[in-house]
């Protein structure tokens, strides 16, 4: 009798279009989003926290596109929470409306890590909204900013810079 393998089903992402996300030209990648009813607010606008969770969504998928899994990072014993956020709304995006979010890691700077967000129609004539999200390394035991990323950590973050 053979062994027979479990298999996990792969869940997309909430607001997920299409899978897997690709990588655009330059650095910037690509994960696109659609616009459903528990993303708006009463007016069928898009409420201003669904795009910081799309942008987040982003991120963790555009590590695991280069094959960094965010939970092994945090068995490193390094969580990465966010400590400055800077967001400018352009324009709203509806209900049933497509977008992609372009995040890119901008730079690291000590245990600082530097996000750039862009999210735009899919055919990138209306921009929607700017943003830089800034993490920074925390000892999950101490609890306590880090003097220096673990060195697991930097290498998995610099795979970043060589994608294109």
């Amino acid at each position: 009798m053979s062994e027979s393998k479990q298999i996990q089903p792969q869940v997309p992402a909430s607001g997920a279009i299409q899978s897997p996300p690709l990588f655009a030209s330059g650095s910037w990648f690509e994960y696109p989003v659609r616009v459903h009813p528990n993303h708006t607010d009463y007016a069928g606008a898009v409420w201003h926290g669904a795009y910081v969770a799309w942008m987040e969504e982003a991120r963790i998928e555009c590590l695991r596109a280069i094959g960094i899994d965010y939970a092994d990072l945090v068995a490193l014993g390094c969580d990465l929470p966010v400590v400055d956020l800077s967001v400018r709304y352009h324009r709203s995006l509806r209900l049933g409306m497509s977008a992609i979010v372009k995040a890119r890691m901008a730079d690291v700077d000590g245990v600082r890590i530097n996000w750039d967000y862009q999210i735009q129609s899919p055919d990138g004539a209306e921009l929607y909204l700017t943003a830089r999200v800034i993490l920074v390394a925390v000892d999950r035991e101490k609890g306590k900013i880090m003097r220096r990323l673990p060195p697991a950590v930097k290498d998995a973050l610099a795979r970043l810079v060589g994608v294109s």
